[in-house]
């Protein structure tokens, strides 16, 4: 059962909250990956009294909230003579909430230990390092891996590739209709109604949803900017499908990866590659169904190439690699890592026909460069997609 399951780094974070450190604990991760069953759990462990609250409400709330919330916390100590854990969740929603913060967190004349919570990337990490900056650890939660889903459900390799390993899902597995409308109902709405519409000026809004569905229609693809105005109604111009792409980025639902340039890693004015953060995001809003999916090898290649592009992105957020991909003529590379002097470019294989002379076009322009295939003749996918991917570097 997911309850029961626990992420890596849900023991750190109690050894952190545990050690009365000068620093209080974020979590920051996409809707739907456990934050708050990670929450829960770190209350359950650590041995002290704590106070839980969620601002994740349809009304707007003030900095008054927060004040509330450490108010409890302070009876609580007062009553139980012992430190006391706060947990803020969805603190994103709340206006002000760094400010906030900062002003209980420095004032503070008691040992409340504070645990904050978040779901848009954009809005947390603007809070904190306008307001709070050296007053912190973050702890990032991604979608799940294969190796957890796998670990928690017993999911095949081929489930996840197509599920994208949303633990809420695993009841609705064994049924593909519902499973499809708990995807597109309580995820995808969810996400771009709360932390995308309510909490930043989007003067398009149809615009941003066409946005997301033609990125669903092309994983793992190019896309240029003037091919997106062309299918899209009122799309306005590159600039505006450039923020809204952004915007949708910090909401952990896709990214637009940029071409690779040595010592110009972001490469702007490129045409980005579409991927989405979780394989969930493609197949839940498809009108194919798993066996289908399987059984289109140029379908299921996008499926495996996007799947290893939202892995990469999943596991190297917050590390100082970027990922971008490259492509010149007719050679293309999928994607390429690139930190300090170190470069490294992947090509995937899921079974599909094709040559690999992208890497060896590439190794020619970037002689330093290493490369690495995956699936086919080289690492296999299993082994890819259980690898933490700091590793292959």
């Amino acid at each position: 059962m997911a309850m029961e399951y626990r992420r890596q780094s849900v023991s750190a974070i109690c050894e952190n909250i545990k050690a009365g450190l000068p620093v209080f604990q974020v979590i920051m991760g996409p809707r739907q990956v456990g934050k708050t069953t990670a929450a829960r759990q770190i209350m359950d462990e650590i041995g002290i009294p704590s106070v839980y609250a969620s601002a994740d409400s349809p009304l707007p709330v003030g900095p008054e909230w927060i004040e509330t919330q450490w108010r409890r916390a302070e009876q609580l100590l007062r009553d139980r003579k012992t430190p006391v854990l706060l947990v803020l969740d969805e603190v994103q929603k709340v206006k002000g909430w760094s400010e906030a913060v900062k002003r209980f967190w420095d004032g503070r004349d008691s040992d409340i230990r504070l645990l904050v919570l978040g779901s848009a990337a954009l809005l947390i990490q603007r809070g904190l390092t306008e307001s709070l900056a050296g007053r912190f650890f973050v702890n990032r939660f991604p979608h799940w891996s294969w190796a957890e889903c796998a670990g928690a459900f017993g999911w095949s390799l081929n489930e996840w590739l197509y599920l994208g390993g949303y633990p809420g899902s695993e009841v609705f597995r064994r049924d593909e209709a519902r499973w499809k409308q708990y995807i597109s109902d309580a995820f995808v709405e969810s996400v771009i109604s709360k932390d995308v519409l309510q909490t930043q000026p989007v003067t398009k809004p149809a615009l941003m949803r066409h946005l997301f569905g033609l990125a669903v229609t092309f994983p793992a693809q190019v896309l240029s900017y003037n091919k997106m105005l062309g299918q899209l109604q009122d799309a306005g111009n590159t600039t505006t499908l450039a923020h809204y792409l952004r915007m949708l980025d910090t909401a952990y639902l896709v990214s637009g990866l940029e071409l690779y340039s040595k010592g110009q890693i972001r490469h702007r004015g490129s045409s980005p590659k579409l991927i989405l953060w979780n394989n969930a995001l493609i197949n839940g809003l498809s009108l194919k169904g798993f066996d289908e999916v399987l059984a289109d090898p140029v379908w299921w290649g996008r499926i495996v190439e996007n799947a290893a592009g939202a892995h990469l992105l999943n596991g190297l957020a917050g590390k100082n690699v970027s990922v971008t991909y490259w492509r010149s003529g007719t050679a293309e590379v999928d994607f390429v890592l690139a930190t300090g002097d170190h470069t490294l470019a992947l090509e995937i294989k899921s079974g599909r026909s094709g040559r690999v002379s992208g890497l060896e076009a590439f190794r020619g322009r970037y002689p330093r460069a290493q490369a690495k295939i995956i699936g086919g003749p080289g690492l296999p996918l299993e082994e890819f997609f259980r690898t933490d991917p700091i590793h292959l570097l």
